[in-house]
Formats: structure tokens, C-alpha cells, sequence
């Protein structure tokens, strides 16, 4: 992806099923606990670059000495190596269930205060309680009052605050908390049946016992695996399968809406706990952000790239002699393999080659630190380098696949400027995800509606076209909506007002820098196509403006009213 979008966290929890001794005997190695969670977390890091956490915990702690120990860091260059480094240099990670996360900074805040794992803290071993998560809640003023209504001072309106308190809450009240083992299934339920949003949530309490729970639409992703010798659980499955070397197989889901507990004693349950609902799982997550080496996400992506030949090709007049094929590394790059198949394939049948290779190159390591900005917009540019030599200038063709498009700057005042260079007769920019023309309110940092190119492309041709009353009346319905409470888009008026192709056109017309020879052309993946090429993963509000839960109606509402307004307020 050409835009820097911040998405999800990512979680890990590990739980050893044996004595420490055994893990010495059997691998050398007495820090085995930890050594695995740091691997789960590297293996993760793509999820989260802002702020780490661990939190290690004994299961028979000596009295007069911390029953668990944690550390986070919010360092600026690579947090989770910094954490890494602290931890070790402590020896004190060395307890039987550890509890790891990475942080994205959705609300862009740094802290270490926002770092994973929250802690409730209690002299009572049973209610104490550590959390991590990767979630987003769209309901968090209402929790927020109900605790006031419960006569509690909450001290903060972040969704991982009130979460960790909510839960808290409930295991303190548990009848079975001096009887013995907490009625998980029970607390979970009752903590989490309003809560209006996306999670995969993991913990543990001071006394031993671990939890896990996903949200009843299995919109975020969790997995996980046992054996003998341990549990984990992860947001991503190849980072488990990494760090036991187990098969694809043999690593779970975690089900929509269940409760995966794991106790003091080693036992593992599973409960059913939230409300069965329609899985809506996050098909984003499929296209951009999780890594590609997981096989079923390979396949997905690749297929995603064969179902735009058709289109390619028509846009190109099937001239394989004066076209060239190329993408944006690095996510898309599964993508293009498939598409580059499916190419060949025509291109056999022709008797015909396919030009392709790497055009668009990206510094990872590009850093600016120039205070003006007309200088640091000229250096922003070269973050992407280019491949010269390859494009036949004047006459040839270029194809560039990427991912996605959301914003578009970094197209506009990166991309395409340096593309430029290559002086081809025509620029064809492709996304492997259909139009995003809807914000998101479960992960993804895309709360504004204004900052979506679809949007601005539909507002101008609303405009061109004197037909700024569809803006006007979609407004007007979703104040309404949101004062009647109803689940409504109101943003989907303004899309129902313009074909695809008219908008297509317009966000390639938004695209195109100042100073542009070629002609450019942007062709989006249809969302027939990524259906079929991600029949398991529904949930394509960005595309189609279909959430899942009523707190994305009000959030999509809420950003068409605070684009009216000139407000710069989130809208959730």
C-alpha cells in the first residue's frame, strides 16, 4: 500500500504446561518461556510499530515477592527491540504464562500509558487482572457513563481502559471467586454482551488462569495451539507456527464469540459465551495487513491478482509487445505473482512475452528531518526510488498493481511523480481492493471521510455535475439517524448518486500531480471478485458500506455530519 494506514495490534499469549526443569532438560534453555514470546512478537511486528508490552507471570509465586513482573516500552525507533533488550537484560521474565502485545497507535497517541498489557491491581491474587487486546470499541461514552451510573470514578474513556476495568468488575463480583476458579464464562458474558465493536482479547489473573475471547463476528483475527508442553495463542497464525513448528492444521481459530479459558491446573475449556451472529471477519486484513506466508492468505492474494487481467488487459488493448507489468512493494507483491500468471497465460495463447520486473522501489529506511516544507515534500517524493531503462519512453504502457488506495497522497506526491520519470505514453494504476469509500471504525485509522480519495472524488462530481442537494439531504437524514439512534447508511446516498465508472475516472483526475505527461488510468477490483477470491471473510464495510454492528452506522454517520460541519473530530 502506497498510503501509511494504521491498523491492528497484534496479541500473543503463552501458556508452559510444564515445570520449568523440563524445558531446561529438554532445550538447554532456562529463559524457554520468554525466548518464544519474544519470537511470537517479532514474528508479529508488521501489526505493530508504536509501543510493546510483556507481562510474565508465576504460577506459585513466593509470598513477599511480585506474583508477576511487566515492561513496555513506547521508544520511539523500534519499540519492541528496545523491550526485548530491557527484559533480558532483567532476567525476571522467567514465569510459566506470559502475555505479549504490539501496539499501532490508532488515536496517535505514544504513551506508555497506551501500551499493552492494562493491569487491574488488586492484594488479592484472583482479582487481579492483565489485558491485551486488539480491538477498537465504537460504544466507549456509554461505558464510560455506565460506570458513573455505578458510582465508580472511571479516570479515562479509552476503549482499553474500560475494558480491562469492565471485566475487572465482574470478576470482583464473581461468587466463585473465594470458592475457587472464577466463572469465566459468565464474567466474560457479562462484561462483554454490550459492547459494540471489534476484539480478539486475551488475559490472566494474578491466581493462574488465562482467557481468550473474539468478538461474536470474528471481525479481528486470534488462532491458536496446544500440545503437551504448552498454549499459545496469536493474531496471526505463521507467527504460532514459527515458534512451535507445527502445521497449518494444527493451529485453531479462535471461534467467533467463544470463550477459550485455560486453567491454573493446565485444563482447557471452551465455552459459548457472546451471541451467535453472522461472521463479518475484516477482508482488509486479507488484502493488506496480515503477512502473505500464511498459505490460505497466499492463495487469496494471488487470486485477487489473476481477476484483474481480464480488465488490464482490455485497458491495454492486449499489447504485450508495449506494455510493462510492475506493482508497489512491498504487500503487493503475492498479488502480482498471481496476476503476472494469469498475464502469461493470455500471453501463451498469443504467442506473445510479458514485460515485467521491478519499477517502484521503497527506502525503508528513508528518514527527513528538513523543516520546510516545500524541501521535505521534494524529499517525501524519494522514498520511492525507480528502476530506469526498462519503460520504452513515449511508447509504452506502464501497469503498476497496488494493494489499495485509501487516501491517495502518497500516489499523488510520491508515486506518480517519480513515475513520471520514465516518460510512458500511459500510467495504469491498479488495487487489488475495490473502492474504499466508506471510513472504518473497527482497526483501521480511517475515521474521517474526508480524507478518502472515493469521497473526494464523489463530492467534486456532485459538484461538476450542480448536484450538491445529494450532499445536503444525506446529511440532513443522518443527523436524524443518529438523534433516532437508527442503523442506516446515509454516506451510501451519495455513492448511489454516481456510477462506479464516473468515480473511477474522478480519482484518477484527483491523482494526477500538477505536472504529469502521461495519460493515467486507475482500475479498481470489483467486489464480486474479492468475494470470490476471500469467500470467507465478509466483512467489507469499507467497500460497501455494510458494518456489522450499530456503532458503525452511527460512526459512518457521524463522519458524513462532521464533514458538513467542518468538524475535525473523530467519528467514533
Amino acid at each position: 500500500m502506497s498510503d501509511s494506514v494504521k491498523h491492528e495490534c497484534a496479541i500473543a499469549l503463552l501458556r508452559l504446561r510444564k515445570n520449568q526443569e523440563y524445558y531446561l532438560r529438554k532445550y538447554g534453555n532456562a529463559d524457554y518461556g520468554f525466548s518464544k514470546m519474544a519470537l511470537l512478537l517479532e514474528k508479529q511486528y508488521n501489526r505493530g510499530q508504536d509501543g510493546a508490552g510483556i507481562a510474565s507471570l508465576h504460577l506459585n509465586p513466593e509470598p513477599g515477592f511480585p506474583a508477576y513482573h511487566i515492561e513496555k516500552s513506547a521508544a520511539q525507533e523500534n519499540p519492541l527491540a528496545d523491550l526485548l533488550g530491557r527484559c533480558s537484560q532483567k532476567k525476571n521474565m522467567q514465569g510459566e504464562l506470559f502475555l505479549g502485545h504490539l501496539r499501532y497507535a490508532t488515536y496517535g497517541r505514544h504513551e506508555l500509558s497506551a501500551c499493552h498489557p492494562f493491569v487491574h491491581e488488586s492484594s488479592c491474587l484472583r482479582r487481579t487482572m492483565l489485558l491485551a487486546g486488539n480491538f477498537n470499541l465504537t460504544n466507549t461514552n456509554e461505558l464510560f457513563d455506565r460506570f458513573l451510573e455505578q458510582n465508580h470514578f472511571p479516570v479515562s474513556k479509552a476503549d482499553g481502559y474500560l475494558i480491562t476495568q469492565t471485566i475487572a468488575h465482574y470478576l470482583e463480583k464473581d461468587s466463585n471467586l473465594h470458592a475457587g476458579t472464577p466463572n469465566w464464562q459468565k464474567i466474560l458474558r457479562t462484561a462483554l454482551c454490550d459492547i459494540d465493536g471489534a476484539y480478539t482479547i486475551c488475559g490472566f489473573n494474578g491466581s493462574g488462569d488465562a482467557f481468550l475471547i473474539r468478538d461474536p463476528h470474528a471481525i479481528r483475527p486470534g488462532y491458536f495451539y496446544f500440545d503437551d508442553e504448552v498454549f499459545t495463542a496469536a493474531s496471526e497464525r505463521p507467527a504460532i507456527q514459527a515458534a512451535f513448528n507445527c502445521s497449518t492444521a494444527e493451529v485453531m481459530e479462535i471461534p467467533a464469540g467463544k470463550a477459550v479459558v485455560i486453567l491454573k491446573n493446565g485444563e482447557i475449556q471452551i465455552f459459548d459465551c457472546l451471541e451467535e451472529a453472522e461472521r463479518r471477519s475484516c477482508v482488509f486484513e486479507r488484502i493488506y495487513f496480515s503477512r502473505p506466508n500464511d498459505a490460505d492468505i497466499h492463495r487469496e492474494r494471488k487470486a485477487l491478482g489473476k481477476t484483474l487481467v481480464p480488465a488490464l488487459l482490455n485497458a491495454t488493448n492486449q499489447d504485450f509487445d508495449n506494455t510493462f507489468f510492475s506493482y508497489i512493494p512491498n504487500s503487493a507483491q503475492v498479488c502480482f505473482h498471481g496476476m503476472l500468471e494469469g498475464l502469461m497465460k493470455k500471453a501463451f495463447d498469443q504467442k506473445k512475452n510479458v514485460r515485467f520486473g521491478q519499477i517502484a522501489i521503497k527506502d525503508a529506511k528513508f528518514r527527513t528531518f528538513i523543516a520546510d516544507a516545500a524541501s521535505r515534500k521534494e524529499l517525501g517524493m524519494h522514498v520511492y526510488d525507480i528502476t530506469y531503462g526498462l519503460v520504452h519512453p513515449g511508447t509504452d504502457t506502464l501497469v503498476v498493481l497496488d494493494d489499495s488506495i485509501v487516501r491517495g497522497t502518497t500516489m499523488r506526491n510520491a508515486v506518480l511523480p517519480i513515475l513520471n520519470r520514465l516518460d510512458a505514453k500511459k500510467i495504469i494504476i491498479t488495487s487489488s481492493a475495490p473502492i474504499i469509500k466508506y471510513p472504518d471504525c473497527y482497526g483501521i485509522d480511517m475515521a474521517y471521510a474526508g480524507d478518502l480519495i472515493a469521497f473526494q472524488a464523489a463530492i467534486s462530481l456532485l459538484k461538476k455535475q450542480k448536484r450538491e442537494s445529494v450532499l445536503q439531504e444525506a446529511y440532513e437524514h443522518a443527523k436524524q439517524d443518529i438523534a433516532n439512534k437508527k442503523n442506516r447508511n446515509r454516506m451510501k446516498e451519495i455513492y448511489d448518486a454516481i456510477n462506479d465508472a464516473d468515480l473511477q475516472n474522478e480519482i484518477a483526475l484527483l491523482l494526477k500531480p500538477p505536472v504529469f505527461a502521461a495519460e493515467l488510468c486507475v482500475i479498481y477490483q470489483t467486489t464480486d471478485h474479492l468475494h470470490k477470491c476471500c469467500p470467507q471473510y465478509t466483512g467489507d464495510w469499507y467497500f460497501t458500506g455494510n458494518y456489522p454492528t450499530p456503532g458503525g452506522f452511527r460512526m459512518v454517520n457521524q463522519a458524513l455530519v462532521n464533514f458538513m460541519e467542518n468538524n475535525h473530530e473523530r467519528a467514533y
